[in-house]
């Protein structure tokens, strides 16, 4: 693209996808709805800190994840709004993703301070009613006839849970937020221990470019699929799906993925008295650093195929994130479990040193694309 090429995609200009926005009818004189911009990503900070703040008594917002989001990668897939008032300050942020077929996450936010009660339930039900027409495009756009909307909930913030209720959400499932402290010496050889015999953990394969072998990559996305299928609310993401929205995350890298491999009896052919196959997969991320300006890992997916547990596969995964966590000098590992895990995941990390920092929801709602 030569300089006098205009961008296709400059953030002066407002997507055709996001040309229908809030209709702020009733609300105060001055309000405007529109789409934000990377101008806004300070002031989207604020709003989403205040909100953790006030839903769970921190805040721990990565500023290049909310870029991202408004005006990076990870606002591709997505149609966002945002609300002023007469001073174009930003009293609410809603944002709908296209995660898969059937599957549209969203997140609604609405300021904690300068707005009445009854303002804030106002903006809220005009948000939430935005979302469910955003996800009725996407839905329209991918020829199904609905969809469900998942939204996420601080377990403790009576707020956005009550908004979510009358906007016709169920919850339906709660979370644990664990981390575990990781110490320096756990980087040392013996410090973690090692596989159990017949289970190999080794990260994805790189070409000599440094970029992932696509065989690797197709192979943790099998494993994690095929490991969740029986799992809550499972449902089908794409490959390429999968791929896009992980590397929308600023702290993705792709020497934070592993695969498990487990020795299986052979097929009986002549010679052939064993081989190897994937058992298991992980993939996990950078965290910003916290208040002593350190690093951490996340753990974004763990998956254990249904035909390898009780090898102690998962065991070997989380060793290989902690220990590659003391190599790097960061001091934790954060993760997202299932309260309600069919595979008592949660009891694994307790064992293990987890312990949980707050809790959160799901809350979803299915519907239906309008003729």
């Amino acid at each position: 693209m030569t300089s006098e090429t205009p961008d296709p995609l400059s953030e002066t200009e407002i997507p055709p996808h996001q040309s229908g926005l809030p209709d702020l009818t009733g609300m105060p004189s001055g309000w405007v709805a529109r789409v934000p911009s990377r101008d806004d990503v300070p002031a989207l900070i604020a709003l989403t800190e205040a909100h953790q703040v006030a839903a769970k008594g921190s805040g721990s917002v990565d500023p290049d994840l909310v870029e991202s989001n408004v005006a990076g990668t990870g606002s591709w897939t997505k149609h966002q709004a945002v609300v002023t008032d007469a001073d174009n300050t930003i009293l609410g942020w809603a944002s709908v993703h296209d995660r898969a077929g059937g599957r549209t996450m969203l997140e609604v936010l609405v300021a904690v301070e300068g707005l009445s009660e009854a303002d804030a339930d106002r903006l809220a039900s005009v948000l939430f009613a935005w979302v469910e027409d955003a996800g009725r495009v996407f839905a329209a756009g991918r020829d199904l006839p609905g969809t469900q909307l998942d939204a996420s909930a601080y377990a403790d913030d009576a707020r956005q849970r009550r908004w979510l209720a009358a906007a016709g959400y169920r919850q339906t499932r709660t979370w644990l937020q664990m981390s575990r402290p990781v110490s320096a010496d756990e980087a040392e050889a013996g410090a973690l221990p090692g596989p159990r015999e017949g289970v190999t953990i080794r990260r994805v394969a790189k070409h000599d470019n440094g970029l992932p072998v696509a065989a690797d990559l197709q192979t943790v996305h099998r494993m994690l699929e095929e490991s969740f299928a029986d799992h809550f609310n499972s449902y089908r993401e794409s490959f390429p799906e999968f791929l896009t929205r992980l590397r929308e995350d600023p702290g993705h890298r792709w020497d934070h993925w592993w695969i498990a491999e487990i020795e299986v009896d052979g097929d009986g052919a002549e010679g052939v008295t064993s081989e190897v196959v994937p058992g298991g997969a992980l993939v996990s991320s950078i965290l910003k650093p916290d208040a002593s300006g350190v690093e951490g890992s996340y753990v974004d997916y763990i998956g254990v195929h249904r035909d390898a547990r009780g090898r102690g596969v998962a065991k070997a995964l989380l060793h290989s994130v902690i220990r590659d966590a003391a190599e790097r000098g960061r001091n934790r590992v954060g993760l997202e479990v299932d309260a309600d895990s069919p595979t008592g995941a949660d009891g694994l990390y307790l064992s293990m040193g987890w312990v949980t920092a707050h809790k959160t929801e799901s809350w979803h709602r299915d519907i239906t694309t309008r003729d």
